[in-house]
């Protein structure tokens, strides 16, 4: 109680006051700041990043998080000029964070990258979304063999990637020590240029799509974003439950796939959209159905017309089967569509450097 009291009281003397829940709350999302960044934050720098998670607080306010966050053991600073970083304690306090600070985490960072795209198909140029992994630099090599043939049979959203080395930045997260960042395009690309064209898209779930004769059937199993902190396609690929290669290489199969619905009266505005997209080299769109009708036995709304698209992180998955591990981010950051670069240009690049 006298933690509690010295909190309140140090945050927000003089000030609006929040409660010990409130606060907590807010340290949640600091620690995840710290910890996607992988290198030491300022006041100044969480202060403006924090505003994505649709948290306000002054560069004053955070400051004091910090401090009280430091005498918890969760953060550590390494200096007044370059900020603070997360220590094990913060990671593993992450972990365990309290459930009500995860609900709905999965929509609403749907919600943020959509609203942070800013990619214009004619120009090609502009912020998209994508998926992070991060490989073992021993195993990247081979990791880029085993996603090939599900980029070369468009299982992907996209054949265009980003590849980042260690101690650099992909998007806005940094590359351990040891490992290569690898990023593909996210399917939220398709709720990002619809709402800048006034299109809302709804995301309802992700989930694993049976395939047969290369052709999509039904859901199998599905994860509603509403109602979730994890993407879906992190969990499906932790459980191992895809089998993106037999798609592959028989036609059948399980693979990531995600279920949208738009307003019935949007869908030839819609298809436009997704024509054009396709020519910039994101086909991601699955199946699409009529006003009202199920698409891949999933009920729709009477005025809703149903979409299925594919999950970014399919080549991903494909790896994982072979047992190639990587850390996911689904659904993490954005990045310049100009520094993608096509699949096949990167893996001819890598087995380059092999050889010699």
């Amino acid at each position: 109680m006298a933690l509690r009291k010295k909190v309140a009281d140090n945050l927000y003397r003089g000030t609006t006051m929040f409660t010990y829940d409130e606060i907590e709350r807010k340290s949640i999302v600091i620690l995840r700041i710290l910890n996607q960044a992988g290198q030491p934050l300022g006041a100044r720098i969480i202060a403006r990043k924090i505003r994505d998670y649709g948290v306000s607080l002054s560069e004053r306010a955070v400051r004091y998080h910090l401090q009280f966050m430091d005498e918890r053991g969760l953060t550590l600073l390494v200096g007044r000029r370059d900020g603070r970083v997360i220590t094990e304690k913060g990671i593993e306090e992450l972990r365990n964070a309290r459930v009500q600070d995860k609900v709905g985490y999965a929509i609403s960072r749907i919600e943020i990258l959509s609203y942070k795209t800013t990619f214009d198909i004619e120009s090609r140029t502009g912020l998209i979304p994508v998926n992070v992994s991060f490989f073992s630099e021993k195993l990247f090599p081979d990791a880029l063999g085993a996603m090939k043939e599900t980029f070369d049979n468009r299982l992907a959203v996209s054949d265009l990637v980003g590849v980042a080395s260690a101690g650099s930045f992909i998007g806005d997260m940094n590359v351990p020590e040891g490992q290569v960042g690898f990023a593909t395009v996210c399917s939220i690309v398709f709720n990002g240029v619809l709402l800048k064209r006034g299109i809302p898209m709804d995301s309802k779930f992700g989930g694993i799509l049976q395939v047969q004769e290369k052709k999509p059937v039904r859901f199998v199993e599905l994860i509603h974003y509403s109602g979730t902190s994890l993407d879906p396609s992190e969990a499906f690929i932790s459980a191992k439950m895809t089998s993106v290669r037999d798609a592959v290489s028989g036609g059948e199969g399980k693979i990531l796939a995600n279920f949208r619905e738009v307003a019935g009266i949007c869908r030839e505005n819609v298809m436009d959209v997704i024509d054009l997209l396709a020519g910039a080299g994101i086909r991601g769109m699955l199946s699409t159905g009529k006003m009202g009708e199920p698409v891949c036995q999933v009920p729709v709304d009477v005025n809703k017309v149903g979409m299925v698209l594919l999950g970014g992180l399919n080549p991903v998955a494909s790896a994982r089967e072979v047992g190639i591990e990587a850390e996911n981010f689904a659904m993490s950051t954005v990045m310049d569509f100009r520094l993608l670069r096509p699949f096949s240009q990167v893996l001819r690049e890598m087995r380059s450097k092999k050889a010699f």
